[in-house]
This record gives C-alpha cells, structure tokens and sequence, in this order.
C-alpha cells in the first residue's frame, strides 16, 4: 500500500485577488504533490479560500453588496487563477460550503464533549486588529504617536470594550504543545519557526476568544447564550478547520476514512505571518477534541517586490502571476513554458522558509544562465548532435565503453546522473525545492561539459566506435533531467519527453545498483523544434516590464544591472568593452568584523575597511561557507561603487566577490597583503 502523502496551502483570504505570493505557496504545494504522486505516493492536494470574518462583512457593505455575493464574486478567481497557471489535481475548499459549516459545527460538539471545561462564556476587553482578526496585548503592538498599530498590517488597532465572548481554555495546552514539539522536531519547520514557537509557548498562553457578537457573518455557535447574544465562531477556528473537514463525508462526520488516513499525514504550508495560529491555535483545538495533529507546519517568508512588501497601496508590488506567465512565453511554446519559467525562478532563488526579494534583474538573470544557458542549450545541442548522427550511429549502450574509472567520461556521467536522481529525491522529500533545482543542475552542468569532452562531431569525422554510446549516454540524460524537472517545470519536461519519443506515465527515475540510463525505455529522439527558452535580450526584457507592471501607476523602472543572484552565463556570456569593464570600481577590502543576521541563514553583516573614513556595511550571502569569526582580518575584492541596498533591514554599501552559485566555493582573494582600499584593475 503507498504511502499517504496530503499538503495544503494556506485557503487565502477573498478580500485579495491572486496575487504572486499566493502563486509562490501554491506552486510550491503543487511542486510538492507532483514529486509524490511520481513516487507513487497516495497524494492529497487542498487549497481554497477563507470567506467569513468582519473584512468581507465591511467589504461587502461599501460594495452594496451580500456578503455571499461578494465571496462567490471572488472566490472563483482563485480556482480560475490555479487552472490557468497548470497546478494539477487539486481539491478547492471554500469556507462557506454547508459541508465545511457543519465539520465546524460538528468540531464545537466534540469539543463540549471530550473537553467540556475548554469553552466558557466570559467578557472581553483588548486591542483588535480587523486585519488579521486577532486580539493582541501592547506588548505585541507598537506605538506610532499615541496610535497603537498592527505589526502586520501596519494599521491602527481599535479597543473593544468587554464584548461577550466564547473563550477556549488555550492556556491549558502549552505543556501538551511543548511535549509534542519536542518529541516531533518535525512538527513546525524550518528550526528558526519552531524556536519562535517553543518560545511564545514557554512563555505562557492565555485563553483564547473564540466568538463574535459585532457582526455577523460567519459559522453561528451551535448553542444558545444565557443572555441571548447572538455568537459567530472565531474566524480563525473557522477557517483552520478546512484542512480537516475537506477529509470528512458529505454529512460532516469527524470520523471519516479519508480523515483518518491522510489527516495524520497533513503538511500545512503556511506564511510565516499565520505561524501562531496553525502552530498553537489549531493543534489545541484538535488537542481538547481528541482528534489527531497534523504531520506539519512548514512556514514560508514573505516574498517582497523590490524591497517592498506586497500591498494593495502600492500597485508595482503587486505582480499578476498571470501576466508574468503569459510575458514570459517568449518562446514557440507559448504559455506553459511561461508557467514553468516563473516557477523555477520562484522555487530556486530562495530556499524555502526564507524572505525572498523579487527583481526583475533577478527572474532575467536566472532565466537567460540557468534556462536558456544550461538547460536549453544542453537540449538543443544534444537533440541536434542525436538526430544528425543517429542514422549511422544508433544511440545504444555498449558496456566496452562503460568501465567504471573516474577516467571514463561515459562512466563518470552515469554515475553523477546516479547520485543526483537519489540526492534530489531527498531534497524533494526534505521540502527543499532550492536546494533540489541547485542539485538538479549540477548535473546539467556536467552533462553540458560532457558534450564539450566527448565533441561527437569530431568522433563522426574520426569514425569513432563509442559514438553510438555516447549519444546514448547524452539521451539517456535528457530522459533523466525531463523526470527530474518535471515537480517544478511539468511543461518543459512534456515537452522534451516528447522529443525523445517517451510517451509513457512520468514517474520518478529510480536508479539500480548505481545505474539509472538503462531505466530509460527505447528512445527514438527527435530534433528540437525550437529553442525551449530563447535568451532575454534588452528589448525583450523591456517588453517583458511593460506587459507585466507597465501600465500600472506608480510602476517600478526597467531593470537598470544584472541580477546579482544569477550565475555567469555559459557558454555565450555577451562581451563587454574596456569601457564597460572600467566603469566597475573593484576594490580591495579587509574585514573588520562580521557577525551572522538573526533568522537570515545565507546572510553576514561584515564591516570592511576599504581605506575610507569609516568602514562599509555589506551584507554577503556566505553564511553557509564561513563562519564570522574566520573572516576578521581577511582580504576580499569588494565591488565600491555599487548602489547602497537595503537588505534584512540593514543598508549594504558595496559586493563581495566569490566564486560558485547557490554554494560558495571561495572568495576572490590576493597572494599577498595590499593596503585597504587598492584598486583592482
């Protein structure tokens, strides 16, 4: 029997439209599904959308609208935005469903019943935020003047004056929750969360208001008021619920099959903003209920645009997923290739968990060096090399070729294509999308180079018996790569399957006794029918601008450098003049001190002196290849006259140069000692 495998999404709000931090959450669960269901895995995917609460209540009210009106306006964008980027084999919850309501109905009974002491009615007085609705105490908020406001939002909060509520008794399940976590590392990833969490619950946990009597739309309580108020369930005890009541039957039972299989298995990907409500609110819940907990929580960062947090006040920070898929299909393959371009570069410029900056400098970089560089000039030039030579020489194995030794450039593609099948498959299960794309095209590199090792045009000339093998080496690549791609960039891996003439389920490549080629069925490959991903030159990133935030007010500028976070191209990198090279002022620098940035894992914040009044502050990813103290007194070669960026809420006046990509193999150094601030010519 497989093994249950069940992700969720965070069900967004429809007080919003799509945006590409909705999009970023849910190509991650669907990156995610897909994995699993190659695996063979018995795989549940749920998104959907949060439709009660006093925003769509007020929303509703200015629009001279219902507020079911309004939620059956906008909760269908969602569903239609999912369909129109390819996210595959989902189920959509909304929370006004009358299956929903009643599993929320139903959750409020079994509490009565298992805890009965864990609901009382009581009053309540504090400082409400109608943006997250959510009470907080001032320790929690800050002060702007005389105004207390959200830390969230950043907006004022309002005093509500002893409202009548129902309380759940959450003080009693800090204990249970801290024993959990403890004997569940796995419970709240990444670690940095899980401390947040550990720490908020050592600190002790007050009872929970979990009803409304200021308005009414919303799940009603499912028992009468002595005083006869009118309550709605918390919104929060509401909406969390959809993780579980999508597993129930149609009746609302608790008690469902699917419930029982998959529940145990929940993944829940959330924003890291929704921590303490998923990982102390809703395992409390379940706890006084008596019903299981999910497997996990796995928070991720906010993705900001340019710096800035993505906001309906700010129009250029909010990206239509849509759009950038659609002014990305620059190619003859139209819109999925989009689709699948704005996922690698979501899935692969940050790892999971962490903030994340969208550039277009960024996104253009990634696209021209990892897809049109790497993966699009591995498949032209290998389905142009098959296809011309085949006839004469059929790609086929031929074991005299294939002795093992580090000396055999056949053997040594195998063996890598081997371990990366294995290392990616980990990286996948481990929820690591970044660091699976990293791997994934170390292995692409290495196929490229291959290429340039073997040269089979010139073993055409020199009739060279192992020709046949090594075309069967370079499809038997591609047959791996199109696999292992295809979580995130499912088009793409469709399309060259098609090339090679593969028209069967896409499963996962299992490798055998350090083998993976000959998992490969009988390939008849085809040349390519165009390139997959055509560079972004100038104009075209230009154009890609404008279609996305060109005609929006307050849009950001064109891209004005390359993107930092791209690796050098390779091999057709665009030449440059002497006056374009004279233009960087390279600078050597010696560090001051460096220390790491709380919760930024990749991130140093060093002071260099680069023989200036006082030092630079830089912020260098290299948190991973140095620790801080080893760097104090080290020479580097800094970029000077690079423009000040504000990074983890620190200015960075200047760039490090290092050798590598995701990880950093060595910093660009001299062989002697220089004095601060030598020119580097």
């Amino acid at each position: 029997m497989s093994t249950p495998f069940y992700i969720t999404t965070p069900i967004y709000y429809v007080n919003d439209v799509p945006h590409l931090g909705h999009a970023y959450a849910t190509m991650v669960a669907d990156a995610f599904a897909r994995f699993h269901r190659m695996r063979g895995d018995d795989t549940r995917f749920l998104t959907g959308t949060d439709e009660h609460g006093q925003k769509v209540e007020e929303t509703a009210k200015k629009r001279n609208l219902t507020p079911q009106q309004l939620v059956d306006e906008v909760a269908p964008r969602f569903d239609e935005a999912w369909k129109t980027l390819d996210i595959a084999d989902y189920n959509f919850i909304r929370t006004t469903s009358e299956k929903h309501k009643q599993v929320v109905t139903n959750l409020w009974h079994r509490i009565r019943r298992e805890s009965p002491e864990d609901l009382y009615l009581a009053s309540y007085q504090g400082w409400y935020c109608v943006g997250c609705e959510a009470f907080y105490t001032e320790s929690q908020l800050v002060k702007d003047g005389e105004t207390w406001m959200c830390t969230t939002h950043k907006r004022p909060v309002e005093f509500i004056d002893k409202e009548r509520s129902w309380f759940f008794k959450l003080s009693k399940y800090a204990e249970p929750l801290l024993a959990h976590i403890k004997a569940h590392p796995e419970f709240i990833r990444p670690d940095a969360y899980r401390k947040e969490i550990v720490s908020f619950l050592e600190s002790g946990l007050r009872d929970l208001s979990v009803s409304r009597t200021s308005f009414a739309w919303g799940i009603p309580v499912p028992e009468a008021d002595p005083d006869g108020m009118k309550h709605v369930i918390y919104v929060w005890m509401d909406a969390l619920t959809n993780y579980y009541s999508d597993l129930c039957p149609p009746d609302g039972s608790l008690d469902g099959a699917d419930a029982k299989n998959y529940f145990p298995h929940a993944i829940h990907l959330i924003g890291k903003d929704i921590l303490r409500f998923h990982a102390v609110y809703w395992p409390a819940f379940l706890l006084s209920a008596g019903l299981p907990l999910p497997k996990s929580i796995l928070a991720t960062g906010w993705w900001t645009v340019r710096g800035e947090k993505i906001s309906k006040s700010m129009p250029a920070t909010r990206i239509d997923p849509i759009k950038l898929a659609q002014a990305l299909a620059v190619g003859p393959f139209g819109m999925p290739l989009g689709i699948d371009a704005m996922r690698y570069y979501l899935m692969r410029e940050v790892p999971l968990g962490n903030d994340g900056d969208f550039t277009f400098e960024g996104l253009f970089g990634r696209f021209n060096a990892d897809l049109a560089n790497d993966l699009g000039n591995l498949v032209n030039r290998s389905l142009t090399l098959i296809a011309k030579f085949a006839a004469d020489h059929p790609p086929v194995r031929d074991d005299q070729f294939h002795s093992d030794g580090h000396e055999n450039p056949y053997w040594q593609l195998e063996v890598h294509a081997f371990e990366t099948v294995r290392v990616v498959a980990r990286e996948f299960e481990a929820l690591a999308p970044s660091r699976a794309l990293e791997l994934l095209w170390r292995f692409i590199g290495q196929a490229n180079r291959f290429i340039d090792q073997t040269q089979p045009w010139a073993m055409a000339r020199s009739k060279d018996p192992a020709l046949g093998h090594a075309l069967w080496c370079l499809q038997s690549s591609l047959w791996t790569i199109a696999r292992m791609i295809a979580p995130v960039l499912p088009a793409t891996s469709h399309t060259l399957l098609g090339w090679l003439g593969d028209t069967g389920p896409v499963t996962w490549p299992e490798g055998v006794d350090g083998r993976v080629f000959t998992q490969a069925p009988q390939l008849t490959a085809q040349p390519p029918s165009g390139a997959m991903f055509p560079r972004l030159d100038e104009p075209m990133q230009a154009k890609i601008l404008a279609a996305v935030i060109g005609d929006e007010p307050g849009a950001a500028p064109a891209p004005a450098k390359p993107a930092e976070s791209a690796k050098p191209a390779a091999p057709a990198v665009a030449q440059i003049t002497f006056d374009d090279f004279a233009k960087l002022e390279l600078r050597v620098g010696k560090v001051i001190s460096a220390v790491a940035i709380p919760k930024k894992d990749k991130l140093l914040h060093l002071h260099v002196d680069l023989g200036e009044a006082k030092p630079r502050s830089i912020i260098a990813g290299i948190a991973e290849a140095y620790k801080p103290d080893a760097l104090v007194g080290s020479q580097v070669i800094v970029v000077a006259n690079l423009a000040p960026r504000k990074m983890a809420g620190l200015m960075s006046e200047g760039m490090i140069l290092a050798a590598g990509d995701e990880a950093i193999l060595g910093l660009s150094a001299l062989d002697r000692d220089v004095p601060p601030g030598t020119r580097v010519r």
